[in-house]
């Protein structure tokens, strides 16, 4: 009982050993068995988790033994979405500090830095998350979430590498463009296919970010802290203690200036503008 339960409490453990980490959660949350609700409840919980863990194993050991090469067999995983907190927080003087969730930086299992090594990637590394058909669960709607996205997949940047086995770690912006719930199964594969960026177009949901005297300069520094960007989705800045959202309308690459949906943006050489606001926009009658 006590191996299974230990998956429970595992997930938020990222700092420390998985394992022995996981073995003293788990000692601290044995249920009292003499109240047989709580225990059933903890039970059924634990083995639901177990079961899901087993199959997203199960599917990644079928990758790593069909692989056709050692680049290939670590670059896709299947994963277990958490959301990020401030524990992910880099400590500061890191570039990402203070970032965790203004920005396009996940945490990942190890095995994703084996794939930038072996298939020679270069920066900015890019990792594309996926919703899966059939496996991912539906789409999950925030009521009064600023966002409003249909998205099958996003792409973006490492944060670190130290997500346990079979997890993946993503800021709240992502789970919510890809109508996600912790939990949720999606697939993860490093990309080295995506174009630089050569223009986009943002959409601010409110209009008073425009009324910022600099907003222009704040919109170019708050980027820096995104290795790419996905059409169709919704991404924050932070400015003065403030949280504004933008909607990305529109994406161009170099050198040609094409549409297209993702598109790198860090050491990019990016004409940014914004389109008007979304309060602004005349609603139907």
């Amino acid at each position: 009982l006590v191996t299974v339960l230990f998956a429970c409490v595992a997930i938020h453990r990222v700092e420390c050993d998985v394992t022995h980490t996981s073995r003293r959660a788990a000692s601290r949350a044995v249920p009292n068995y003499q109240n047989d609700a709580v225990f059933g409840s903890s039970w059924e919980r634990a083995r639901v988790l177990a079961e899901l863990e087993q199959s997203v194993e199960d599917w990644n050991a079928e990758v790593v033994a069909t692989a056709s090469d050692a680049a290939s067999a670590v670059a896709k995983r299947r994963l277990i979405v958490m959301p990020l907190d401030d524990r992910f927080d880099p400590p500061p003087g890191v570039f990402s500090h203070g970032h965790v969730q203004t920005g396009d930086k996940m945490s990942l299992p190890k095995n994703f830095f084996a794939a930038i090594q072996r298939n020679n990637a270069e920066i900015p590394w890019l990792f594309e998350v996926s919703r899966i058909k059939g496996i991912t669960s539906e789409r999950v709607t925030v009521p009064d979430s600023a966002q409003e996205s249909n998205l099958d997949k996003v792409v973006g940047g490492a944060l670190d590498f130290r997500s346990p086995s079979n997890y993946i770690f993503l800021p709240k912006w992502m789970i919510l463009a890809l109508s996600l719930k912790p939990g949720d199964v999606v697939e993860v594969r490093l990309i080295t296919t995506v174009p630089p960026g050569s223009a986009v177009r943002l959409r601010p949901l409110k209009s008073e970010f425009l009324k910022i005297n600099n907003h222009q300069a704040v919109l170019e520094t708050e980027l820096k802290h995104y290795s790419s960007l996905t059409r169709g989705s919704t991404i924050p800045f932070d400015y003065l203690g403030k949280r504004y959202y933008f909607d990305v309308v529109d994406l161009r690459s170099a050198p040609r200036g094409e549409k297209v949906p993702i598109a790198k943006v860090q050491d990019c050489d990016l004409a940014a503008e914004f389109v008007r606001a979304k309060d602004q926009l005349q609603k139907p009658k």
